[in-house]
């Protein structure tokens, strides 16, 4: 079985690889990545010389490039995490994201159309539906809730969502979707709020916290997260969407202030920053369907995850200390410096 995962020099994505080459062993992985500055070519060191992984530098954009990796590998299995991800980012600049997620997702599926596979699988996002209220607890997410986007980020991720189910009816592509809630874990990047919060408290920087920090966040352990996808890849219906959440509802202030507490950091740290842009308040999912259909859940409490979160930061700075030095930080301070009040 050879599986191609793109934009698996990514958070999720180089967590994905690292767990389908210690479940299956026999399978060949190949990693197709842009290394834009999210994909990190170290994140994926302990596996660069292993039998079974190849690592291929691309951009799922360039149709040519993408052809001729289908032509040489003839996959199985495509499961597509390469996305611009980042919110503020899309609101910055709009035309990456529609670019990358819609018209990337487009020549994937269309190779797949070409060279045949046996499931193309679109790693999505809870963001696609929008936002619950805070005064309703007892509201979640489902496969059947409407898509109401409130990002330019979002809305790229809904449009390929789309294009994936349409080219399930109109070509027959063996296809599923899976649309997970917040993750974390070990070699995320730090522009994302608990490596963020983590790494400015290690150097007694600022926690910039947009608005009052009531935002309200569905956390999923990246390694459960992986569990979830292998399981829907293998054993999931074609044309159908999941659900993947964490049964970890938790306040962005909370978020921060349990950093502080674990790095034993004053919480004046903490600085108020104006709100992001049309932030939706909560994100919550029922996983019921994959619970039901494919026997998962999540198997990872949030408190037991943090710790594995922060113990891996503590150990692995040179990984983070690099990434933060740089265009990085150009970039921090073009999104956060003027918030600050």
């Amino acid at each position: 079985m050879t599986v191609i995962v793109t934009g698996g020099a990514g958070f999720i994505g180089s967590n994905f690889i690292f767990y389908m080459l210690k479940e299956h062993p026999s399978y060949r992985i190949v990693c197709l990545d842009k290394l834009t500055y999210a994909g990190n070519i170290k994140t994926l060191k302990p596996v660069m010389e292993q039998e079974k992984f190849r690592f291929v530098c691309g951009d799922i954009c360039g149709r040519e490039t993408v052809y001729r990796l289908f032509e040489e590998e003839k996959p199985d299995i495509v499961v597509n995490f390469a996305a611009e991800t980042h919110v503020d980012r899309s609101i910055d600049s709009p035309s990456v994201f529609l670019q990358t997620n819609i018209m990337g997702t487009a020549v994937l599926m269309d190779a797949c159309r070409k060279y045949g596979i046996q499931r193309y699988h679109q790693v999505g996002t809870d963001e696609v539906y929008g936002d619950l209220p805070l005064d309703k607890p007892n509201l979640f997410f489902t496969e059947t809730t409407p898509i109401h986007t409130s990002s330019p980020y979002s809305s790229s991720k809904a449009g390929a969502d789309l294009l994936v189910l349409a080219y399930h009816r109109t070509y027959g592509l063996p296809v599923t979707i899976s649309r997970c809630s917040n993750n974390y874990g070990p070699y995320q990047f730090p522009e994302k709020l608990i490596p963020l919060m983590l790494i400015n408290a290690l150097n007694d920087k600022p926690l910039p916290v947009y608005g009052e920090g009531i935002n309200v966040r569905d956390w999923l352990y990246v390694e459960d997260h992986c569990k979830a996808i292998d399981l829907v890849i293998h054993k999931g219906k074609d044309g159908e969407v999941y659900n993947i959440g964490g049964h970890n509802e938790m306040r962005n202030i909370d978020i921060v202030r349990l950093i502080c507490k674990e790095l034993k950091k004053p919480e004046s740290l903490i600085t108020y920053v104006k709100d992001r842009a049309g932030h939706d308040m909560r994100y919550a999912i029922d996983p019921t369907k994959i619970h039901s259909e494919l026997g998962w859940l999540p198997e990872t409490k949030f408190e037991n995850g943090i710790q594995k979160t922060i113990s891996w930061y503590l150990e692995n700075r040179s990984w983070w200390e690099e990434i933060v030095s740089g265009e990085y930080q150009e970039y921090y301070q073009k999104m956060y410096g003027s918030r600050f009040g």
